[in-house]
């Protein structure tokens, strides 16, 4: 999507620069607008930045993963469940990281109250999530990263909103 090169932008802009390429408002338009709305409003949680489990805890990238992932029989999600440990955890990481919305970020520290995570695209974006009361700190929902000026989407956020 050129409108905004899938960085996170202020409700305002994505309105004046879609309006201004589109140049009407269909109903495609107006259904884009109230999804980016409603993306904007969810609240923050550790699976849109990170692939976690079942029980929220951060999943540790499997060895090989990204040679397996290259496999063309391996690009798309199937069930998990093949009674092969490797393969079963590479499809519990890819269906996990599929899910993340925000591109990008990596754990720079995993503690037992305390994950920290960076953009590895710039160092200085740096947010922590306190694993006790399951929220970030600084930043409650979507909306309160825009702050941060450089937040990428990932494909899979692109298609919730609509795009």
């Amino acid at each position: 999507m050129s409108i905004f090169s899938q960085r996170l932008i202020p409700m305002t802009d994505f309105v004046i620069e879609y309006y201004s390429n589109e140049g009407f408002a269909d109903l495609h338009t107006l259904n884009l607008l109230n999804n980016y709305a409603q993306f904007l409003r969810m609240p923050l949680s550790l699976d849109m930045f990170l692939p976690v489990d079942s029980e929220g805890n951060i999943l540790k990238e499997p060895k090989n993963y990204a040679t397996w992932k290259s496999l063309k029989h391996n690009s798309e999600i199937t069930e998990i469940d093949s009674g092969n440990v490797f393969f079963d955890e590479n499809r519990v990481f890819q269906k996990a990281e599929s899910k993340i919305l925000f591109d990008g970020f990596i754990s720079a520290y995993n503690g037992f109250s305390v994950a920290r995570l960076v953009a590895s695209y710039n160092p200085s974006i740096e947010l922590s999530f306190n694993k006790n009361d399951l929220a970030f700190q600084k930043y409650t929902d979507v909306e309160s990263l825009i702050s941060l000026h450089e937040i990428y989407l990932s494909p899979y956020a692109m298609k919730r909103i609509g795009f």
